[in-house]
Parts: structure tokens; sequence; C-alpha cells
């Protein structure tokens, strides 16, 4: 006898395209509301240096974000994930901060005139993130789909944002995004050291889902706006052009945002059954 408590029931068809119609709605909402609200004045628009350096910034970003994806299904379908879930998570932790840390510093800071070395250490970073992500792959594909899709959707809207708006509106982000950066990470690390109770625990979460959610897209604005700084500072001379360096920013907000919906996503879902 099946205990009734336990049936889950699928949505009918229109149900479910009612849901899309809604998502979509918001999704477009959002973006229209974020332009009205954070871009009322907008720059006359990119000179040619500009628009290159961002191009060739978001193409790296993608490039990598790609490989990411790609490789972290490797790393699942080879059992490795298994094996980093099994794995002391101190262990993962410090190798994986060490690894990512490391290669990220190498890459950005490698000259872009030694292009073999600097893609080399570019590939690494990207590999350690998707070793780090590739347990996500026991979650349900289309959970991953949709974070996938929203995190595009945040990520394109806020860049957009950035993009568009006057010279180094956002720029003034950079202290208060570090010191938010410092007490999301210090509260998603919090449950692993502190023997917090039941509503400690919540708080945490909190913390690190929404405010992570808040702080990461704040630093896409920041990160977009910067790129654009610097592409002037590079045409006047004043330092060397490396989108390589801009590209790993902006893949860590897409990868940060990108954790914290699939968090999101998972919980309600499990709230619902």
């Amino acid at each position: 006898m099946t205990d009734s408590a336990t049936v889950t029931t699928r949505p009918t068809q229109a149900e479910a395209w009612k849901r899309y119609a809604v998502t979509a709605a918001t999704v477009a909402g959002t973006i229209v509301a974020t332009n009205v609200f954070l871009n009322r004045e907008t720059r006359d628009g990119l000179s040619e240096a500009e628009r290159s350096y961002l191009n060739e910034s978001f193409q790296y970003t993608g490039g990598g974000l790609l490989f990411t994806a790609l490789a972290a299904r490797s790393f699942f379908k080879s059992g490795a994930a298994v094996r980093i879930m099994s794995a002391n998570p101190w262990l993962v932790i410090g190798v994986s901060l060490v690894g990512s840390i490391g290669t990220m510093w190498g890459a950005m800071s490698v000259s872009p005139e030694r292009p073999l070395l600097k893609h080399a250490l570019w590939l690494g970073f990207n590999g350690f993130q998707a070793a780090t992500l590739s347990p996500l792959f026991f979650l349900s594909p289309a959970l991953l789909g949709r974070a996938a899709l929203y995190t595009c959707g945040v990520v394109g809207s806020l860049s957009y944002v950035g993009a568009t708006a006057k010279n180094d509106t956002y720029l003034y982000m950079g202290g208060p995004l570090l010191a938010g950066v410092t007490v999301v990470a210090l509260s998603t690390l919090a449950p692993l050291a502190l023997p917090l109770g039941v509503r400690g625990l919540a708080v945490s979460e909190a913390v690190s889902l929404y405010g992570g959610l808040a702080v990461f897209s704040g630093c896409v604005l920041y990160d977009t706006q910067k790129i654009l700084h610097n592409a002037r500072m590079a045409e006047a001379g004043a330092i060397t052009r490396d989108p390589i360096r801009e590209a790993i920013g902006l893949e860590l907000d897409a990868i940060n945002i990108f954790i914290r919906l699939v968090q999101v996503l998972a919980r309600n879902s499990s709230g619902k059954k």
C-alpha cells in the first residue's frame, strides 16, 4: 500500500507552461527594473578600445565556463566526483584553495607576452574549478539546467548594465564588495568549524545563499566596469592589456552565483515534496 504522503504529482502541461511564462516574465521584469533603477544615466557609447577589450574578456569568460562545465562532467563520469565527496572535507578545501589560488595568481600575474604559460595556468585554474564542482552532477540535470539558465540571465543582464552605465559608476563598490565576500565566505565555512545550533545554521545558510547572490551580483557590475576602466588605462599605456586577467574575475562571479542558485533551487524543490 502506497503512503499518500509520499506521492508526488507532476504538473499538467498548462501548469508547466504557466510556470515557464511566470519565470520568463520575472527574468524580463528584473532586467528592465535593473536597467531603470541602476542605469538611469547611460554613456553615449563604448570606444573601439573598450568594446574590443570587453568582447575579448567575455570570450575568455565564456570559454572558461564552458571548459569548466565539460571538465566537471568528465570528472563526474570518471568517478572522480565520488572520490572527492568521500575524502576529508578539509583536505578537499585545502587542495582546492591551494590549486585554485595558485593557478589563478599565476594566470593573472604572468605577462601576456608569454601566452603558452598564461593559457596553461588559465586552463589549470578552470580545471581546479571543474574538480570542485563535479559533485554537483549528482543532482538533477533539470535543476542544474535551470540554475545555469538563471545564471546566464543574471550575469548577462548585470554585465549589460555595467557596460552601459556612466564611467566608473560602480567602481566605488570594490571595498564594500570585498567585505561582503569575506562575510559570505566565513558564513559558508562556519558550519565546518563552529558548533552552531539549528538557528545558527539557518542564519549562516541564509547569509551564504542570499547574501552571496547579492554580493556576487554586485561583483559582476564592479568587474564589468573595471574591464572598461582597464581598457582605457591600457589604451593610454598605463597598464598591459590582459583580457584573461579580467575574465577570471567574471568567471568566479558566475560560478559563485551558479552554486548559490543550485542550492536555492534544490532547497525549494525538496521543500515541495
